[in-house]
Formats: C-alpha cells, structure tokens, sequence
C-alpha cells in the first residue's frame, strides 16, 4: 500500500537528492520500463510521483557489487 507521505515529485526528489539532476530523473524515468524503476511511479492526471521508499530500493539494486578476489585472477 502506499502511504501519500512517501510520494514525491520530480523536482522534490532532485532537490532532496543533489546528486540527482532533474533531468537524470526524467531521463530514468522515461526509460522506467527497461530499467526497472517502473515500480517506483505512480502516474495520476498526467503527473508522475516517485514513491520514496520504492525509489530508494530501486537506487540500492543499481549498487555496483565490488568483484570477489577469486575474479581479479
């Protein structure tokens, strides 16, 4: 279920986020259905939310695993 408090706009997670340009989101954001964000919008009258909490998974599966030292050989 989603709670309305963890839904943000686009400029509001940019802002909260700087790292994260505007226009990085939108592009992540066009791309949702390849990328896997999908699960993190939620589209109403033509406005795209980003659910905090579901965005923040997604950023955690974007994490780039460090190699085993059994792969470096």
């Amino acid at each position: 279920m989603v709670d309305f408090r963890d839904l943000a706009t686009v400029k509001q997670v940019a802002v909260e986020a700087p790292f994260i340009t505007e226009a990085k989101l939108r592009w992540w954001i066009f791309h949702a259905e390849t990328n896997g964000l999908k699960p993190a919008l939620i589209k109403i009258g033509g406005r795209v939310y980003i659910d905090r909490a579901e965005f923040n998974k997604w950023l955690e599966g974007q994490r780039m695993a460090p190699k085993a030292l059994n792969d470096a050989a």
